[in-house]
C-alpha cells in the first residue's frame, strides 16, 4: 500500500529515504527506468522510496491556457507508482505561495530538515525553486551540506529520441497511438466518470456511455477500439469510442464517448478506465443521422475484428 502525503510533514518511517521528484506524468519507459534504479538502491541500502511530485503540474499552474495536457490523472499514478516499488507519495498543492519558494529554502527546509533525504533521483532538466532558479548543479553543490547524494542517470532513448512525456504527448496528439503505447509500455487509457449526457446515442441505437475527460491530453479526435474496465474488476468490455466534439450534433465540448458491445446495464456515476486499443477513424461530420448510424455499424466491424 502507498502512504499518500499532501504535506512534507512525514512519519518518521518515511524520514530518510529515496526521494524521486518530478511529475512522472504517464510513467512513460523513461520515468520507469529511473525507479528501477531506485529500487536497487531500495535493495543495497534498506531504504523506502518516496515521489515528491506537484498538483497541479508547475506548467499547467503557470500557464492557464494549458488545458488538455496530462497523460494519467493522479489516481492512476498513485496505482503505477505502487507497481514501481514506491512507498509513498508526497502530492503537494502547487500555489502562489509555494511556487515563490527560494531553490536553497526548498533544499535546506523541505529536502533536508522536513524530508531528510538520503538519495535525490531527478532528471537532467529538472528545475525547481522561485522562477525555476535551481537545477541539479546546485543539488549537487549541496550535497555534503545536507548530508545527500544526487542520482542523476541519462535520459532514456529509443531510435535516437528521448523517451519523454511531451514526446507522448505528440505521438497521441498524431494518432500515433501503438508508438505512444510502446513507450509508455501499457495501453493509455482514460479514466472518469460516467455523467448523463444528452442520451443522443440512445436515440439513434448506440447507446453510450460519457465521460468528461478533463485534464486529459486530447489525442487525436476520431474513433477507437477499446477496452473498457469498470473499478476493482479484472475482465474487461469492449467497445468502441468516440473522441471529440461530435460535429454531427455541433457539440463544443470535448467528450469521450463509449459504445459497448453486447452490455445492458446502468454505468451512471460508475469510474471507468477506458484503454484505447486502435485508432480507427478521423472524427468527421456527416449530413444526416442515417450516414453517422451506417458509419458506426462500419466501424463497429473494424473495432470488433481488432480486439
Amino acid at each position: 500500500m502507498v502512504k499518500k502525503y499532501n504535506s512534507f510533514n512525514l512519519k518518521k518511517i518515511h524520514k530518510g529515504s529515496i526521494i524521486l521528484i518530478g511529475n512522472f506524468d504517464g510513467l512513460h519507459l523513461g520515468h520507469q527506468k529511473l525507479f528501477k534504479l531506485a529500487k536497487k538502491y531500495k535493495q543495497k541500502y534498506k531504504l523506502m522510496i518516496g515521489v515528491i511530485n506537484f498538483d497541479p503540474m508547475p506548467k499547467m499552474f503557470f500557464n492557464k491556457s494549458i488545458k488538455n495536457f496530462r497523460l494519467s490523472n493522479n489516481k492512476q499514478k498513485i496505482s503505477l507508482l505502487k507497481n514501481l516499488g514506491v512507498d509513498f507519495v508526497i502530492t503537494k498543492k502547487f500555489d502562489k505561495n509555494f511556487s515563490k519558494t527560494k531553490s536553497v529554502n526548498f533544499i535546506k527546509n523541505i529536502l533536508f530538515k522536513k524530508v531528510n533525504a538520503k538519495f535525490i533521483f531527478v532528471s537532467n532538466n529538472f528545475k525547481f525553486g522561485n522562477k525555476r532558479e535551481g537545477n541539479v548543479r546546485l543539488l549537487i553543490q549541496n550535497e555534503k551540506k545536507y548530508n545527500y547524494k544526487v542520482v542523476n542517470p541519462k535520459p532514456f532513448i529509443i531510435n535516437k529520441k528521448i523517451v519523454s512525456s511531451t514526446l507522448i504527448r505528440g505521438l497521441l496528439e498524431k494518432g500515433q497511438l501503438s508508438k505512444a503505447n510502446k513507450l509508455l509500455d501499457r495501453v493509455w487509457s482514460i479514466e472518469g466518470t460516467v455523467q448523463k449526457g444528452r442520451q443522443l446515442g440512445k436515440k439513434i441505437g448506440f447507446p453510450t456511455c460519457n465521460i468528461d475527460i478533463k485534464d486529459y491530453v486530447l489525442a487525436k479526435p476520431g474513433v477507437y477500439a477499446v477496452n473498457v474496465f469498470k473499478e476493482n474488476e479484472i475482465k474487461s468490455l469492449k467497445g468502441i469510442a468516440n473522441l471529440g466534439y461530435r460535429p454531427t450534433f455541433n457539440q463544443r465540448k470535448i467528450l469521450l464517448e463509449v459504445h459497448l458491445f453486447n452490455f445492458t446495464g446502468n454505468l451512471y456515476n460508475k469510474y471507468l478506465s477506458v484503454e484505447f486499443s486502435k485508432f480507427i477513424r478521423n472524427e468527421k461530420k456527416f449530413k444526416n443521422i442515417k450516414q453517422l448510424r451506417d458509419q458506426i455499424k462500419i466501424d463497429l466491424k473494424i473495432a470488433k475484428k481488432t480486439i
